[in-house]
């Protein structure tokens, strides 16, 4: 079929097109089927619809294949270009078109939100942002980072985060026996006092360290003044928990400010979209989002991103900077600020600190792209995505660490840790544990000990942590490892363990066991890790086992020590080559005692 013949219109579309308006709307095209599969907007819906059925229009293959499939021609009217903007972005979520590019990342990622029309606001865990009045902020990335910010607005602030009315009836609840609630359920405060706590609360949720900490300096010293001493020493240990957390940020720079970063890596029909979340200078987050058959410029791209991305976020913040400027930049510059109350800035950055940002953004969407699309990764991020499904994981385990422990009868305990990064063995980074605190047959102290060296000295050194840490064992194993990773603040670390007997996999949280037939591909992803971290740990063990059998032949000499057997050992190869060696021999080299030593003994 010819280019001409496929954009031709039926009699149908053909009559719709005659009688076009000239004002701005959204238009949807239908199939035979009556399925929606494109939905477009226009500042005037006559020119743009009829200009796809132009002979001289010079079309991608993708557009000339959907207009092969147009059967109907569906018009919205829109009272402005504006309005049309956002009724067009609302229809693409809402009808998934085949045609559209659609901004997909498969998560769907927590926010906090702060109910500030309320006489007492409080805070609260949701999945959508709405347009009802409250503050929200997110999206938290990884999700376990919106519970753990949850739980520290009453251990920091004493605003509540409950569901309960309040009416000042209630029984205030364990929050407040605590001290970290003011009980406005139960009438014990009051709404300058609570305005307070939640304008504090506020300023942490925005990111506004540096005036929240002047604020909370103020009233340590005000306290401390008025010999409220214990007072004093709550803000004085809540100031250093706020300064630790801004100093966890991996990315800082003080002229930076609040901005999000867009940057796309395109090869040929597939991209990868690489979001940084700037606020106060630090990166909070980011996200990853992936394109395949796409043929749009990525002007467009970026046009299409933008407003899918900010049609259910927060507001905009100031700036928002692109390696390049999108399609209709004036339409959606207007948008956004009206959106965010204040004007926001869409830029491209040249020079200075901007600009290094945005080429460091760049390369994490070509990193992401690489581990996406290559063709040497593609079975492996499959397998990983399963496994991020079926674990409940925030993000593909890319890099995953499994521990095993190895002894006989309580004998030479000894606990490996193998290191999988994209599908393969990293064996440059291969572990192995002389476990010192351990006693007798216990595995689960065993893995205990492991498992809270590794990561402690992992947090001390401020080297990255694994995506998934994987346990040989069953529950009681994967519960051992998880009490050793509290104690350190890593109780957010995704942890998983697989028995031998049944191939089991437990998670924390859940009650029954994952079980998966032995031909999944992640099963045998999983069994795989941990063959290796036991035959791994089995070859540590055999070799300590093997020295201290030999260095036993010559302990058991009265006058030779440890120290002692191992100097002899290594000087003469063997337990054998010892007791063959000459007293000369042996004096010159060891003294006259050791030789004296070896000369007496029963051999």
């Amino acid at each position: 079929m010819s280019g001409e013949s496929e954009r031709r219109p039926n009699e149908r579309v053909a009559a719709r097109l005659a009688d076009l308006p000239e004002e701005a709307g959204v238009y949807l095209y239908r199939n035979d089927a009556g399925r929606v599969i494109y939905v477009g907007k226009a500042r005037s819906l006559r020119q743009r619809v009829r200009s796809y059925f132009q002979r001289s229009a010079a079309h991608t293959p993708k557009t000339l294949r959907m207009l092969a499939e147009v059967a109907d021609l569906e018009i919205i009217l829109a009272g402005s270009e504006i309005e049309a903007l956002i009724l067009e972005n609302h229809l693409i979520k809402k009808e998934r078109p085949r045609y559209n590019v659609i901004l997909r990342d498969d998560k769907n990622y927590p926010y906090l939100r702060l109910t500030v029309k309320d006489e007492y606001p409080r805070v609260t865990l949701v999945r959508k942002a709405r347009l009802d009045g409250s503050l929200y902020f997110g999206p938290f990335l990884p999700g376990s980072l919106a519970w753990r910010t949850l739980r520290m607005i009453p251990k920091f602030f004493r605003v509540a985060i409950c569901h309960v009315p309040f009416d000042g009836k209630q029984r205030p609840c364990l929050y407040y026996h605590l001290g970290q609630c003011l009980a406005p359920c139960a009438g014990y405060t009051n709404p300058a006092e609570y305005g307070d706590a939640v304008a504090e609360a506020r300023m942490f949720l925005e990111g506004r360290s540096k005036e929240l900490l002047d604020r909370l300096d103020e009233r340590m010293e005000s306290a401390s003044a008025a010999e409220e001493y214990e007072l004093a020493a709550h803000y004085r240990d809540l100031i250093a928990s706020i300064r630790r957390l801004s100093e966890k940020s991996a990315v800082s720079s003080a002229d930076l400010g609040n901005q999000d970063v867009f940057a796309i890596h395109r090869e040929g029909t597939q991209a990868a979209l690489q979001v940084f979340l700037m606020r106060e200078g630090r990166v909070q987050a980011r996200r990853e989002f992936f394109f395949e058959g796409v043929e749009e410029p990525a002007a467009d791209l970026y046009r299409n991103a933008l407003t899918q991305y900010y049609e259910n976020e927060a507001a905009p913040p100031a700036a928002i900077l692109l390696s390049e400027l999108p399609s209709e930049q004036p339409l959606l510059s207007d948008w956004l600020t009206g959106k965010a109350g204040r004007r926001v800035e869409i830029a491209v950055p040249r020079r200075g600190g901007r600009r290094r940002l945005l080429d460091l953004v760049a390369s994490n969407a070509k990193l992401a792209f690489e581990f996406r699309f290559r063709q040497d990764h593609t079975h492996g991020v499959a397998v990983l995505e399963e496994l991020r499904e079926m674990l409940g994981l925030d993000a593909p385990p890319r890099r995953i660490e499994c521990f095993d422990v190895s002894h006989i009868q309580g004998t030479d305990q000894v606990a490996s840790l193998v290191v999988w990064e994209g599908g393969k063995p990293r064996k440059s980074e291969y572990r192995r544990f002389k476990l010192r605190h351990t006693e007798g047959n216990d595995d689960f102290r065993s893995i205990a000990e492991a498992v809270g060296r590794r990561y402690a000295r992992l947090k001390s050194e401020n080297k990255p942590l694994p995506d998934l840490v994987l346990i040989d064992g069953g529950r009681g194993q994967l519960s051992s490892a998880v009490a050793a990773l509290d104690p350190l603040g890593l109780g957010d670390l995704a942890v998983a363990s697989i028995a031998k007997r049944d191939e089991e996999i437990f998670v924390e949280g859940r009650g029954e066991p994952i079980k998966l037939p032995r031909t999944s591909p992640v099963l045998q992803l999983v069994q795989r890790i941990r063959d290796e971290a036991h035959r791994f740990a089995v070859t540590y063990h055999r070799k300590l086992r093997s020295q201290r059998t030999i260095g036993s032949e010559l302990t058991d000499i009265p006058g030779i020590g440890p120290a002692t057997a191992a100097r002899l050992l290594k000087h003469f190869g063997s337990a054998r080559k010892v007791r063959e060696a000459s007293q000369e021999d042996v004096r010159e080299r060891f003294g006259r005692r050791v030789a004296e030593a070896l000369a007496r003994a029963p051999y």
